[in-house]
């Protein structure tokens, strides 16, 4: 099985309903994104996805958070997107989700999100196969 990790960061600003300490106040992070994929075969210049392509894509995501209140994020239809609670979590399954829409037409599977709101504190959304 071959694995490749690809990462990207954005800078906003986010509060945390229902918890009870200082991240319920309105606060900042530079987050880091990684984004792994993997699969079991090689294109025919014997890589599994093309490390630029992968690359845009999640910077591409992350831009559409960068500098902003990930509380007041809706989505096209107007709904918000972390129903107003965008935790770590909620923030590594949009991600993945907005990832693994673009990956369908290729052998390479993402398997995993991780966001990192600080060097030690990371949360992952992922998936078995």
């Amino acid at each position: 099985m071959f694995q490749v990790r690809v990462e990207a960061s954005f800078a906003a600003a986010h509060f945390l309903k229902n918890y009870h300490g200082k991240c319920e106040s309105l606060h900042g992070h530079n987050y880091k994104v990684y984004a792994h994929v993997k699969g079991n075969r090689l294109d025919e210049g014997g890589m599994l996805v093309d490390f630029g392509i992968l690359k845009e894509t999640l910077r591409s995501v992350c831009a559409k958070l960068d500098h902003s209140n990930l509380n007041d994020l809706k989505d096209s239809k107007g709904n918000d997107v972390f129903f107003q609670n965008p935790s770590a979590e909620r923030i590594a399954k949009w991600i993945f989700d907005q990832i693994e829409a673009t990956l369908q037409n290729t052998e390479a599977q993402l398997f995993a999100v991780d966001v990192f709101e600080t060097e030690t504190s990371r949360a992952r959304y992922s998936i078995d196969f």
